[in-house]
């Protein structure tokens, strides 16, 4: 039987090679977000991250398992792992060429509504906060709730400067998709 844990890293291996590879084919921009703004959610994350990286037992509670992990939430987890990364992928690809990493208006910039972008206006935002959860249920320790609550605030940061890109360039046109369809949790957020 394979090791979740391992699971858990080669699903975010591929996510982030599948990543690097997309972000060769983008349209060129025409605006792109402040490099303060884009530095401020990198840091969150960062900072988010550090202890994972540290070594000591200064860090040593945020390594305690929080709630059990038996296979059954495992399970769990890793199929939320897949159903949030395809989540992702889809929405990435149905973005096209008007994909960046940082918030931009890309030349002849369009407004995409259709695939997962009918459910939910920043699908890629929540099939990552999906693989989050899912790695949280199979790691299950104090940490990934930091990591999940730190990238959170990182994507709110960011959602909020792209919808107020994409306000300002297709303006009624974003306004009533606003209001047709949530940010992140179709019906909900």
């Amino acid at each position: 039987m394979m090791n979740p844990y391992a699971v858990v890293k080669w699903i975010w291996i591929a996510l982030g090679i599948f990543w690097l590879l997309a972000a060769f084919v983008q349209k060129r921009s025409v605006r792109r977000q402040s490099t303060g703004s884009r530095l401020l959610q990198v840091s969150i994350i960062v900072v988010a991250l550090a202890p994972l990286f540290i070594a000591g037992r200064k860090f040593h509670l945020l390594h305690r398992h929080i709630f059990p992990t038996p296979f059954a939430v495992q399970a769990i987890g890793l199929l939320l792992m897949l159903i949030g990364g395809c989540f992702a992928v889809w929405a990435r690809i149905v973005l096209g060429r008007n994909w960046s990493g940082r918030v931009t208006v890309k030349e002849s910039h369009v407004l995409i509504t259709h695939g997962p972008y009918q459910w939910v206006r920043h699908p890629i935002y929540s099939g990552v906060l999906l693989l989050l959860l899912g790695t949280t249920m199979v790691v299950g320790t104090a940490v990934m709730i930091l990591e999940i609550a730190a990238v959170a605030l990182a994507l709110w940061l960011k959602l909020r400067t792209e919808e107020s890109f994409m306000q300002e360039t297709f303006g009624e046109q974003y306004s009533e998709y606003r209001q047709r369809v949530k940010a992140l949790i179709p019906h909900v957020i």
